[in-house]
């Protein structure tokens, strides 16, 4: 009985050592976003308000920005230590020898759409008729600059030709439109289902859906990741796996969960002061989010080309895209 006893003592100590190097080796960090409240950005709320970030051993200081080119800016500058945004930023940094690295994609579709102001309407038929318009975007070089940027260029134009205002992530960009400051908006879910709702715009351009996604990139594109400096990952990797495995448990929760679940779950100031709007908006995005937390190679390529068809210089840079996604982490995650 002893030695069972000692072994027994002996097993415990190894799995309490085992357990302690599991740790995460930054426990308090500050996460940056770019317009917390949309819904492109909704499994990092969901991990919020399930306390998936706490079962990690994580404290998660989240600081919300007015558009994800701030948010990046944030990371750059070290004020923040990992950021939820959208994925180009991997590819535009690489680019400018920042190795910044996504390690779980929160996002299958990009869930913007670009949508005019409805007294437009006749007078834009494609992106291309924006031309000497304002568009309102999160924050000027954000994924919704970029989105409208492609579809200009797509559409034979020059985005160069157009004025690009940042309105922010909420209802500052319902405001833009409805108070003439803004002639066309790229933007996200509930801001947009709140100007459709109001009859306020016509839509050019829906990436809310596969069936959308497809027919704006030719296929899949991926959207917000988690991203972080490659530095990071390699100074504190029990730490980065910590967060995939947190926001991976809101991504699994948001497979099954109704869209009243996610209503009942997000704070009541993400409502747009209309309940059944924001219940309609979060119907809208629930296909968009990611199933496997992986980046496809495809997806990858996609974005490149999309930012390839406005930007002269990152076409002609020498890009590893397979730099831009770690997926060692989701792996891992236990399923």
């Amino acid at each position: 009985m002893k030695l069972k006893t000692i072994l027994a003592a002996a097993a415990a100590v190894m799995l309490a050592a085992g357990a302690a190097q599991a740790a995460p080796e930054k426990p308090k960090l500050t996460l940056g976003v770019g317009g917390k409240p949309l819904l492109y950005y909704l499994p990092l709320t969901i991990a919020e308000q399930k306390g998936y970030f706490k079962e990690e051993g994580l404290d998660v200081e989240i600081n919300d920005f007015g558009g994800g080119a701030k948010s990046l800016q944030a990371l750059i500058g070290g004020s923040v230590d990992v950021v939820t945004g959208a994925y180009e930023h991997t590819i535009r940094m690489q680019q400018k020898g920042q190795d910044i690295r996504a390690v779980l994609e929160l996002g299958r579709f990009p869930g913007i759409v670009l949508a005019v102001k409805k007294e437009h309407q006749g007078k834009v038929k494609t992106a291309a008729d924006l031309k000497g318009m304002k568009i309102g975007v999160t924050a000027p070089g954000s994924s919704t600059n970029f989105f409208a940027n492609y579809l200009i260029g797509k559409a034979g134009g020059n985005y160069k030709d157009s004025a690009f205002i940042g309105v922010g992530g909420g209802a500052s960009g319902v405001a833009a439109i409805q108070k003439g400051e803004i002639d066309a908006i790229s933007h996200l879910d509930p801001v947009i289902t709140k100007l459709q709702n109001d009859g306020s715009i016509f839509i050019l351009a829906d990436s809310r859906t596969e069936e959308g996604t497809k027919a704006i990139f030719g296929g899949s594109n991926p959207a917000a990741v988690l991203y972080l400096k490659n530095e990071f990952i390699a100074k504190n990797p029990e730490t980065t796996q910590a967060l995939v495995n947190a926001l991976y448990k809101a991504l699994a929760w948001l497979q099954t969960a109704k869209p009243e679940d996610v209503v009942a779950t997000v704070p009541e100031s993400y409502y747009l002061g209309d309940k059944d709007l924001y219940l309609a908006a979060v119907r809208n995005s629930m296909p968009t989010y990611s199933r496997t937390g992986i980046i496809p190679e495809s997806g990858m390529k996609s974005a490149y080309d999309m930012l390839a068809q406005f930007d002269a210089d990152l076409a002609k840079a020498n890009i590893d895209l397979k730099k831009t996604f770690d997926d060692r982490f989701v792996k891992k995650v236990k399923k």
